[in-house]
């Protein structure tokens, strides 16, 4: 989804940056973009969000480019993996689907804030799952250490996103800064996600994937809404599934616990 995401960006020529902890990848996604767009503005950095040091890093680096930043796509994730964690100490779901992109987009919300205008905000993307509808926070055991279950931690990583997304939503608006943050659910999407599905679960899935799961390019079009769409200018705060707004869980919405987990996690990244 992440190439979809890029290679429509690329076509609307908008200078795009792939930022991944898969260099080969990256530099085969840049080069395929270039050649059919015929050397379209994109180009690829490295970026590892389980490691909050890469992160430091590169957006040290991004910002010794001298960018604007104008759309910030949250999209790198991991799912329903062993129970592993960062070199920091993070359960893997959390730290680097929750804890990279909260990190990230701290450090680069002053590129974001002065690149966006009046009538012609800056854009943040987050990528979060119609799991987190059956996601608990338990703030005292965000790294599942009392009883760890892959569903449980993605789950949870997916409805941290959200309380994320609403709170830096609401203080932006406070603070009268032209910068949108909306979170999107891309649906079932056939893509490497699922590769840590039980073998069973692999081969039950084969049979039926066309039928019930969408193309990247499919899931990424709502993604793409978000960062593109006219229609969304200046609106933040909004939960999108197939390009329409949806209500997300209560518990996203619950202000209280956003704060909290808020507070948490600058702690836990080291932010003040």
């Amino acid at each position: 989804m992440g190439y979809e995401v890029s290679r429509h960006l690329a076509s609307l020529d908008m200078h795009v940056v792939i930022a991944g902890n898969e260099e080969q990848e990256g530099l085969a996604a840049v080069k395929k973009i270039q050649e059919e767009f015929n050397q379209g503005k994109v180009e690829f950095m490295y970026l590892d969000l389980a490691s909050l040091t890469s992160v430091r890093n590169f957006v040290q680096r991004y910002k010794a480019k001298g960018l604007p930043l104008h759309v910030l796509v949250n999209n790198a994730g991991v799912m329903l993996v062993p129970e592993r964690r960062t070199e920091d100490g993070f359960e893997l779901h959390f730290g680097l689907n929750y804890l990279g992109h909260f990190l990230l987009t701290n450090l680069l919300l002053d590129v974001l804030k002065k690149s966006g205008k009046p009538g012609k905000c800056s854009r943040i993307v987050v990528m979060s799952s119609a799991t987190h509808y059956g996601g608990r926070l338990t703030l005292d055991d965000l790294q599942g250490r009392m009883c760890y279950s892959a569903h449980g931690a993605y789950a949870q990583s997916k409805l941290a996103l959200l309380l994320f997304s609403y709170h830096l939503q609401d203080q932006l608006w406070v603070r009268g800064d032209s910068v949108t943050i909306n979170a999107v659910d891309p649906g079932m999407v056939d893509t490497a996600l699922y590769d840590n599905l039980s073998s069973p679960a692999q081969l039950a899935k084969k049979p039926f994937a066309k039928l019930l799961f969408r193309t990247p390019a499919e899931g990424a079009s709502t993604a793409i809404y978000a960062a593109a769409a006219s229609e969304l200018e200046g609106i933040g705060g909004l939960y999108l599934y197939n390009g329409r707004k949806t209500e997300s869980s209560a518990l996203s919405r619950d202000q209280r616990l956003q704060s909290k987990l808020w507070k948490v996690s600058c702690t836990l990244v080291g932010l003040q």
